[in-house]
């Protein structure tokens, strides 16, 4: 039976991405070794990355100026990178959710940490507004996707202290002004490629601003003189997410995507918005196109444990919701395809002729 993959970490990805990674896992373009032996030093690697790298700044329309940096440690490094790397007495944070708490928690070993802002009163469910930014910050960090509670900020702030971003799951979504951040993290493992591998986009000429001295292996002008290559970088899932940019491109860039991401966002919502037994969780003005929340009407919580079985058996893989907010979750990631929304919502539909 084939499976529909809602996973929303590590995810679904492009099956020629795919196909291509186990090609160059047995030999890499036919030069009698495997993609895992090579040297991170080779001429065959260096291909591998600079292509990636510019296939990124194509994508995104990244300006000059920028750095693309592929590191280890996910995002969860970065969040202790990033104070140590730009600030020096005080930063700025929204706290959306689990992820930005975490970078929130590790901002404050570096100094004074505003939360200017936070939707923890509503369980996350929605992207707070109305809020001011100390114009004293260093910096303003934003978590632009919550996997956990389905938000999204789908535009890029006007901001007037340099902004950063956690963009580790919607990434490559949509178009955006990459002008507008100082820096933009994130793991790769939702849209991007493989677990393993970690990228950030940084403005060159935010770097070397701290009082503090930095260790070598946490100051981002390390990675940026030796091009990622300063400690052995994860050459498999480079090639991965070289195999992903390759397939966005070859669909017809972001812009193109994001019509993908509209359509099938908008096919799961109006099927939970028109249902008698579904609800959604996000507050609508909120809502993310890559992770869909959404749990039963209070009538009908007795049936969520047989609505995950019967989902299984038609295919349906990993929308059981976070284990700290329950029901159910949907990742409609760039690689899922259409139709296996359309199998969801179908599932939805015959559980509820049966259930309601």
């Amino acid at each position: 039976m084939k499976k529909h993959n809602f996973n929303a970490g590590p995810s679904i990805l492009p099956q020629i991405a795919i196909e291509n990674t186990a090609k160059a896992i047995l030999d890499l373009n036919g030069i009698g070794m495997s993609i895992l032996e090579i040297s991170h030093r080779s001429k065959d690697f260096q291909a591998i990355i600079e292509e990636a790298i510019a296939l990124f700044k194509e994508l995104l329309n990244i300006p000059e100026g920028y750095q693309v940096l592929f590191l280890g440690g996910g995002a969860s490094l970065q969040f202790h990178m990033v104070p140590s790397n730009m600030m020096n007495k005080k930063v700025a944070y929204l706290e959306t959710g689990v992820w930005a708490k975490k970078a929130i928690k590790e901002a404050k070993f570096f100094g004074e940490t505003v939360v200017v802002a936070s939707s923890a009163d509503k369980n996350f469910n929605f992207i707070p507004k109305g809020y001011s930014v100390p114009e004293d910050a260093d910096y303003f960090h934003i978590t632009t996707n919550n996997t956990i509670y389905g938000t999204e900020i789908r535009t890029d702030y006007d901001c007037k202290v340099p902004l950063v971003a956690d963009m580790s799951s919607d990434i490559l979504s949509r178009p955006m002004d990459v002008s507008k951040y100082a820096l933009i993290y994130g793991g790769a493992q939702k849209n991007l490629g493989p677990a393993g591998v970690t990228f950030v986009i940084v403005r060159e000429d935010m770097l070397g601003k701290v009082d503090r001295p930095l260790p070598t292996m946490l100051d981002y002008r390390t990675h940026i003189k030796e091009g990622s290559m300063f400690n052995t970088p994860p050459c498999l899932p480079i090639f991965t997410v070289k195999e992903t940019l390759k397939w966005i491109k070859s669909l017809g860039g972001v812009a193109a995507i994001e019509k993908m991401n509209i359509e099938k966002a908008n096919l799961l919502y109006n099927a939970i918005d028109s249902s008698k037994m579904f609800v959604g969780t996000a507050e609508k003005d909120s809502r993310s196109l890559m992770n869909i929340c959404f749990v039963m009407k209070d009538q009908y919580k007795d049936k969520e444990d047989a609505f995950m079985e019967f989902a299984k058996n038609r295919g349906m893989v990993g929308i059981k919701g976070h284990r700290s907010v329950g029901g159910f979750r949907a990742s409609t990631y760039n690689a899922l395809p259409k139709e296996s929304v359309h199998a969801l919502v179908e599932c939805m539909s015959d559980f509820e002729k049966e259930n309601a």
